[in-house]
């Protein structure tokens, strides 16, 4: 179904099932896959590639040109997964050659209103974006990461999965895997051990990111002094390698 008000540019693809209300807009180098629904007000625009059953409210503009100062115009792109949720007001733009240029979520998000995100951003699976949660342009956020509402990510940042930004906290630097954050600029506040427990989480994967949490936290190492200490256990608790990957891997500094 497609309202008579809506404009759909030639060169566009549309899935079956799709549904458009109306003064929607899609111009013509964007694909949308099936079951997808526009309430009203949409726009979309390209290259985009947009996978199965999403759902746009209305004043959702998705694949603009990003709002970076060094961006020409270059064709770069936005790919979407499936199930996402953009409610009212959700801005997403596309990537600059000055990353990889493309900017990518995954599926099963849920991006509430007035939320952004930025160009090269990548976001992954069961992902919440609270009302006004903002992520600035390279930010990689993990699985099942909360973005409380009026958050903002600095650019460059990532936020490890299953971690927790608490509402109107300003993320500087690295969360890693698991952690609750909160404040402006974001400190830590332990672990996010509810979610971990609801995602199915044994008891022994928890008592040991526990314990990986105190190294890094509470024992007054340096971050290399915890990661060498936390060596064994992340060889035999693949949760906690995933902890200590992120930690090795960061190029920001995680938050302490």
């Amino acid at each position: 179904m497609i309202h008579p008000t809506s404009v759909i540019e030639t060169g566009a693809v549309l899935g079956q099932n799709v549904k458009i209300g109306p003064f929607c807009y899609i111009a013509a180098n964007v694909v949308v896959g099936d079951n997808t629904v526009l309430e009203s007000h949409v726009v979309l625009k390209g290259p985009t590639v947009i996978g199965k059953g999403n759902h746009f409210y209305q004043f959702t503009s998705i694949g603009e040109d990003c709002q970076d100062k060094k961006y020409k115009g270059e064709p770069t792109e936005l790919v979407i997964g499936d199930n996402n949720v953009f409610r009212e007001n959700c801005t997403v733009h596309r990537g600059t050659i000055q990353d990889k240029g493309v900017t990518r979520i995954g599926s099963n998000n849920l991006f509430m209103n007035n939320t952004h995100v930025a160009h090269d951003c990548v976001i992954g699976d069961n992902v919440i974006f609270a009302s006004g949660a903002q992520s600035a342009g390279h930010v990689h956020i993990g699985d099942w990461a909360i973005l409380g509402g009026m958050s903002g990510i600095h650019q460059f940042c990532h936020i490890g999965a299953h971690a927790f930004i608490g509402g109107g906290s300003i993320v500087v630097k690295d969360v890693p895997p698991y952690l609750m954050a909160h404040g402006a600029h974001a400190v830590p506040a332990g672990l996010n051990v509810e979610g971990l427990k609801r995602r199915g989480f044994s008891a022994d994967a928890i008592l040991e990111v526990r314990r990986a949490y105190k190294e890094v936290y509470r024992k007054g190492l340096t971050v290399q002094e915890a990661l060498d200490a936390l060596a064994e256990k992340a060889a035999e608790f693949p949760e906690v390698k995933a902890f200590t990957d992120f930690i090795a891997n960061s190029s920001r500094g995680i938050i302490r």
